[in-house]
């Protein structure tokens, strides 16, 4: 499956990507709606990874724009205070928005967008300085289908029909998943079998060095060179790069991913969104690395 997906993502100053055939937007930074204009109409599920400004700020027009019957569902860290506050000033400021649907999730809740696809929240430690509870989430875009048990896939067409008459498909068929889409929203690198086996990551990378720690509190963001080395020994097929600090040049940003996809030998197709860039149907783009 071909997904078309936008975002915009600089650190400190706003992060957001909207995967157009899925209906879905992840976070909601600033200038969401000027770049997006009319095509925002489309998302019908956005999922926020944490409450700091640079991934919030556009939500509230957002809302002000597209709000109808049952529509946005907005799926939020679910011990996270500043969400029902925006809930509650919306809907004071723009009464017309009562049909959007503010929900609260946990790490490990699943919400099912389409028939065959949900989305999985998954644990994140990027705001775990301000206490216990769910205050930040990762998602994974996760496709279900139903394949028939082996021992049955050799016989005849009637009789294949036939068994699944008498036993159902609970018993003929095996459920298997695939994860199209991680995102990692922000988060320090922890597990390094976090994003395995991921169609598509899009990762934050904010710090190109690795002794780069200047405004990184409690090592709650990754360094480029750490998520390279993760994706290096994952079964990933593509990976966009993102939520780069606006203090390095496009030049520095592309010449360490060059250095690092060396270094481990990457062979999978890479992707960056640069700092102040709108990134533009990313996937159909031309690789930085050339594959």
């Amino acid at each position: 499956m071909q997904f078309t997906i936008t975002g915009y993502s600089t650190a400190l100053f706003s992060t957001w990507y909207f995967i157009e055939e899925l209906r879905l937007l992840f976070d909601a930074g600033d200038g969401l709606m000027s770049n997006l204009l009319q095509k925002s109409r489309k998302i019908e599920h956005v999922f926020i990874s944490h409450a700091d400004r640079d991934h919030v700020t556009g939500l509230l027009q957002f809302n002000q724009l597209n709000a109808r019957p049952g529509f946005p569902v907005i799926y939020y860290p679910k011990d996270s205070g500043s969400f029902p506050a925006l809930q509650e000033f919306s809907s004071k400021f723009d009464p017309h928005v009562a049909g959007t649907i503010w929900t609260p999730i946990s790490a490990e809740n699943e919400v099912r967008i389409k028939e065959d696809i949900f989305i999985r929240a998954i644990p994140n430690t990027h705001t775990d300085e301000k206490g216990p509870g769910t205050r930040s989430l990762s998602y994974k875009v996760i496709q279900t289908k139903m394949k028939l048990n082996p021992e049955l896939r050799k016989l005849p067409q009637e009789d294949i029909r036939r068994i699944i008459e008498q036993k159902g498909k609970a018993r003929t068929h095996t459920e298997v998943q695939t994860n199209l889409i991680s995102y990692s929203g922000d988060m320090p690198i922890e597990d390094l079998t976090r994003w395995e086996n991921s169609k598509i990551l899009i990762h934050e990378a904010t710090f190109l060095l690795d002794d780069d720690t200047i405004t990184r509190p409690n090592h709650r963001h990754s360094y480029l060179d750490e998520v390279m080395e993760m994706v290096s020994g994952s079964n990933i097929e593509q990976l966009i790069l993102g939520h780069f600090s606006s203090r390095y040049s496009d030049e520095e940003i592309d010449e360490r991913i060059l250095q690092l996809c060396n270094r481990y030998a990457i062979n999978i197709p890479v992707f960056r969104v640069l700092p102040g860039q709108v990134a533009t149907n990313i996937l159909r783009g031309q690789p930085l690395n050339g594959k």
